[in-house]
């Protein structure tokens, strides 16, 4: 199948929607192409079917927003073209590849607005491919879309703000949860501060949550570094450093990140300029502040742009459409889009704030054995990788990737791709800037054998 669409939303998250429903109010029908089975997109993901779980259940203080904008999507039903399950695996020649049901299909599209969001941030420590170890956003979609939690005692690992929000939803489900180890010092937390005079109300109940895990009896440890999982077939424990002690923690689950990393894999096949940001760790795509690429036509909202959280991605995807009217020779309301735009500026003041509050463990790899695997789906240790390094100086990340096969599987190093970079820049003293980033390889995501041509 091959279609034309004045204007192709990919994502149904936040910003997927508010962009949908500006186009829609300008007189356009859209394609809105969605990989999940319902939109929300992972913060306000809906249960597959509806379980009797309320709106306060699966989202907590965020249920009114959840709410809304579900009910928000579903009355543009009739106005969109809406495609669930459908994963945009290439862009080439203004055309979206897709796989829907099996179905290899073709869009040829004049405007994309690209709201793909975002990903966990994973480092290898040992033990961390054992059965039982999941990411905190796995964690989390196993309990809103799926009803069950990934044990029955579960620790959570890393930093940043996920952390103690699925630590907390996990408690409130009536799991039993460990302990919260969390990386970064307690002091860091002071930089919630300067977050409070931005979004007082979020900071509160960020806040809440750690306060309702110690009251509940949860264990909260900070500066940490995991030595291991314990456990030779799944897992049974968790053992972890805290100042010079080594302890033990019993459980038969991990959820573990380190904040959010963008998806920008379908901006790089789209032809988008790229520039390496501090505050995120990693490289993203060049726009304005509408959200406005390089390629004419392409348009980013969302966290796929830079991690700004969900009120912002709705804001970004307003602001995205909007620019797709203005461009398109429509008339867009310039007076809204300065409102927008500050507002998202202020959105991102407090996105730096908590950066500072929730920080990247920069030391990572001073503590991780050689032997513990960094792709794993290649099965390269972080030896392996320092090995070739050592034996052919190497000084960018594509090259790396060449020489010793981290980040040539099924993931095309959507996982393995930051703690590829984290080795390269400490190895060999240089910044993440200087290194350069993974070009990204279609199929962005694993495709089966069987695909075929499908019909209309």
């Amino acid at each position: 199948m091959n279609d034309t669409s004045p204007a192709v939303v990919v994502g149904a998250g936040p910003a997927g929607i508010c962009a949908a429903k500006t186009l829609v109010a300008a007189g356009l029908r859209p394609i809105v192409i969605d990989e999940g089975l319902r939109a929300g997109g992972q913060i306000y993901r809906r249960p597959f079917l509806d379980d009797g779980r309320s709106a306060t259940d699966l989202y907590g203080s965020e249920a009114a927003k959840a709410t809304r904008l579900h009910r928000e999507f579903d009355a543009l039903l009739p106005s969109i073209d809406y495609r669930p399950q459908t994963l945009v695996w290439n862009i080439a020649d203004n055309q979206l590849h897709l796989m829907a049901n099996g179905d290899h299909q073709q869009i040829s599209f004049q405007n994309l607005i690209l709201s793909t969001g975002a990903t966990d941030r994973v480092l290898p420590f040992p033990g961390w491919t054992l059965p039982g170890v999941y990411t905190l956003g796995a964690a989390q979609t196993a309990l809103k879309a799926q009803g069950c939690t990934i044990g029955r005692k579960v620790v959570f690992l890393g930093s940043g703000p996920l952390l103690y929000l699925v630590a907390w939803q996990y408690l409130k489900a009536g799991a039993s949860v460990a302990a919260v180890l969390d990386t970064a010092p307690f002091t860091a937390k002071l930089n919630l501060l300067s977050a409070f005079r931005f979004d007082p109300r979020l900071v509160l109940i960020g806040m809440s949550y750690a306060a309702r895990l110690v009251r509940r009896g949860v264990k909260l440890r900070y500066n940490v570094r995991p030595t291991g999982v314990d456990g030779s077939q799944h897992v049974e424990g968790l053992s972890f450093k805290s100042g010079a002690k080594t302890h033990s923690i019993a459980c038969d689950a991990v959820a573990y990140g380190f904040a959010l990393r963008p998806e920008t894999q379908l901006a790089d096949l789209a032809g988008c300029s790229f520039r390496f940001d501090d505050r995120d760790r990693t490289w993203l795509p060049v726009t304005d502040e509408t959200g406005r690429t390089n390629r004419k036509g392409v348009y980013l909202a969302g966290d796929g742009s830079g991690i700004a959280g969900a009120d912002a991605a709705e804001i970004s995807g307003e602001l995205a459409a909007l620019a797709l009217i203005q461009d398109s020779g429509a008339v867009a309301d310039p007076g809204r889009m300065s409102v927008l735009a500050g507002a998202r500026r202020r959105k991102a003041k407090l996105r730096d704030a908590l950066e500072k509050a929730f920080p990247f463990p920069e030391n990572w790899f001073e503590q991780v054995p050689g032997e513990t695997k960094l792709c794993r789906c290649e099965e390269i240790t972080v030896s392996s990788v320092v090995d070739t390094l050592h034996g052919n100086d190497l000084r960018e990340l594509n090259r790396l990737k060449a020489l010793s096969r981290a980040g040539m599987g099924r993931c095309q190093g959507r996982m393995c791709s930051a703690a590829l970079a984290e080795v390269l820049s400490s190895t060999q003293k240089l910044t993440l800037t200087e290194i350069g980033r993974l070009r990204a390889q279609a199929p962005v995501k694993p495709l089966p054998l069987s695909l075929h041509e499908g019909g209309a």
